[in-house]
């Protein structure tokens, strides 16, 4: 997915990952909680709900911003959207299956497959695809 670094909801996701790297989760999750109340469009409130989910302390909270990250995704009609389900899904699967739910696990494991070829032929792309060979080899 393309990111506009004009984009207030972009930079400050942007900050919270600075802030994460800088060993300072609290403040980074408030950042993305920020993104999150400025937020107007599909495209800003899946960005926001996606970094959210990343900062949550609990498997069933997780889920629920990947969630919410995957519905606002869905609602955004560009072809560059394609290449994040397959991590979205992944990180809902992870999260089922954190929570024992094996059946889940394994649909949205393979509905992460099924978005698979949208993904880039790069280090982030190999990483998801390496991802989700191994969640699948884990529920079957």
């Amino acid at each position: 997915m393309l990111f506009d670094p004009n984009n207030k909801i972009v930079q400050l996701c942007s900050h919270g990952m600075i802030l994460e790297g800088e060993g300072k989760p609290a403040e980074a999750k408030q950042m993305f909680l920020n993104a999150w109340n400025e937020a107007v469009t599909d495209s800003e409130k899946f960005t926001a709900a996606h970094y959210l989910a990343r900062k949550q302390s609990t498997v069933e909270e997780k889920l629920k911003w990947d969630m919410t990250a995957l519905e606002f995704a869905l609602k955004v009609k560009k072809d560059e959207m394609k290449g994040t389900f397959s991590s979205l899904y992944l990180n809902i699967g992870k999260c089922y299956e954190d929570l024992n739910d094996i059946e889940n696990a394994k649909s949205n494991y393979l509905l992460a497959e099924s978005y698979s070829g949208f993904l880039q032929e790069d280090g982030y792309g190999n990483m998801i695809r390496n991802g989700i060979k191994s969640a699948l080899e884990r529920v079957a």
